[in-house]
């Protein structure tokens, strides 16, 4: 199916969100949408979703002019939107998620399921997933939720597909899962919408590209005629630096020091150190570990045997208070469901983690807490309506830096940062570099979590790889290279010394 959107325009307010966009979609490719957070992407996929309506233009499926009256009429004509926030039920099985609000019922009403898991097989089959139909959807990883998500706009008959971030929570083999999906709708004619901050993913798998800016579409073509440079400098309207943004500092005082951290089944035998003022990396594949050990290090988890030490001094953390306490600040992998509140506002968001530092005889000081994120937001560069408005209100980089400011509000001595750009737009991530290399100047020890060699070379002083629960190298210099890094990852040996 052909869709096109011709000179699009809507505004909320005075608000002009969209103005004079035009995108099309054919059938058999994957086209990425790219934009900055509050670019209008979300605002066009929600028109073509029947969620709003136009001020101005028009919508055509093969060539045949439409107007949506609401959701479910894109759907009933071959349209599916797979949301960044799965709509999956974890108590269900996969067969009645992908039936839900859709299941097929005898003559008395009563549901068919053994009908359902065997069309749901159906599907799998044609589409190559290796899943039982009746698992329980808590029990499958992040790629194999995407993949039911997809499975259940195939059982619909979906011609288009729209899928918003779909690899942000995903590992890279995860991701790889996904993208092998991908291929097979696309050999079986659906156009897909890929919308991502990924650049280099829009590169391996996209067809086409429109690049949306303050509204406006500013570029579209074919992804082989570009680079992610200039993806990048059609999102943001400038050059985004490539540059190594590391700083050569002289070593301060020993900050943190593992010696032998073991927590079966999860790492064993780690041993390392980090200083005031660096930015150390940690860096591996797929079940390295290297989540877990800092979960464990900031009381989420009980340490096995070994011993940390605090500015030489060991300490026992016994919770994530006690770390708090201890002056440790943990940034998690995953935003929305490990580290924003969603039913609470802006600065409640950015205060949970200090209400005890600055309550008052037990009650908690809103006003100080309000003053303390005024302050933060002018260093962070959050952009905010009011202080009131809901956590979900803002784009997923000033998200983040909330839950940067939450963890600067208890004056961390080590900072913590699992996956620190996930889901953030290009632009968003060079001001959370400059904030991470600006809290490194003011002494505080920084900790890196990602699986992007990219990140990692470019802000890190230092690198530690992990390979199944392992320390299997640390890279400094010249041996901190992608190429010694995935040697490490994957389990192989090289010339270096571990801490």
């Amino acid at each position: 199916m052909l869709v096109e959107m011709k000179h699009i325009y809507k505004s909320f307010a005075n608000n002009h969100v969209l103005k004079d966009v035009s995108l099309r979609i054919n059938e058999g490719e994957i086209c990425a949408l790219l934009g900055e957070n509050g670019a209008g992407k979300s605002t066009l996929m929600n028109i073509l979703g029947g969620i709003h309506q136009p001020d101005k233009g028009d919508i055509y499926l093969d060539g045949n002019k439409v107007v949506f009256d609401g959701p479910a009429h894109p759907i009933n004509l071959g349209i599916c939107f797979i949301h960044q926030e799965l709509n999956l039920i974890n108590d269900l099985p996969i067969y009645e998620n992908i039936f839900l609000e859709s299941e097929y019922k005898s003559g008395f009403r009563r549901v068919k399921h053994t009908y359902m898991i065997q069309e749901t097989q159906k599907i799998f089959e044609r589409m190559g997933v290796d899943l039982d139909p009746r698992t329980l959807v808590k029990n499958l990883d992040s790629s194999y939720k995407q993949i039911i998500e997809i499975c259940r706009a195939v059982i619909m008959e979906a011609s288009v597909i729209i899928m918003d971030e779909p690899t942000t929570s995903l590992t890279d083999s995860e991701i790889e899962r996904v993208f092998a999906m991908m291929e097979r709708l696309k050999e079986q004619n659906v156009g897909i919408i890929f919308i991502s901050h990924k650049l280099k993913e829009v590169m391996e798998v996209c067809d086409r590209y429109t690049v949306l800016r303050d509204g406006k579409m500013v570029s579209e073509g074919q992804v082989a005629d570009v680079t992610t440079k200039d993806l990048a400098r059609y999102m943001v309207g400038y050059d985004v630096r490539t540059d190594k943004l590391v700083r050569e500092r002289e070593k301060g005082a020993e900050v943190l020091r593992a010696e032998q951290l073991t927590c079966e089944q999860k790492f064993r035998d780690i041993s390392f150190s980090v200083y005031e003022g660096e930015v150390v990396g940690f860096t591996g594949l797929l079940g390295d570990g290297r989540s877990e050990l800092f979960q464990t290090i900031f009381g989420a988890d009980k340490i096995t045997s070994g011993k940390l030490y605090l500015h030489d001094k060991e300490v026992k953390i016994r919770s994530t208070m006690d770390a708090i306490k201890h002056g440790i600040g943990y940034l998690p992998r995953n935003r929305k469901e490990n580290a924003i509140i969603k039913d609470m506002d802006i600065v409640e968001n950015s205060a949970i983690a200090s209400w005890e530092k600055y309550a008052r005889w037990g009650i908690i000081q809103h006003a100080v807490h309000k003053e303390k994120l005024s302050e933060l937001q002018k260093t962070l560069k959050i952009r905010m309506g009011n202080y009131s408005n809901n956590i979900t209100s803002l784009s997923g980089g000033n998200q983040q830096k909330v839950v940067l400011a939450k963890w600067l509000s208890t004056n961390p001595k080590v900072l913590v940062l699992d996956n620190p750009t996930q889901g953030v737009d290009v632009g968003a991530k060079e001001d959370i570099y400059d904030i991470i290399l600006r809290l490194a100047d003011e002494g505080i020890a920084v900790i890196i979590l990602s699986s992007e060699a990219t990140e990692i070379l470019r802000l890190c002083n230092r690198t530690y790889v992990m390979y199944h629960g392992h320390l299997q190298g640390e890279l400094t210099g010249e041996e901190m290279n992608e190429q010694t890094m995935m040697e490490l990852a994957t389990g192989g040996a090289a010339s270096i010394s571990v801490s």
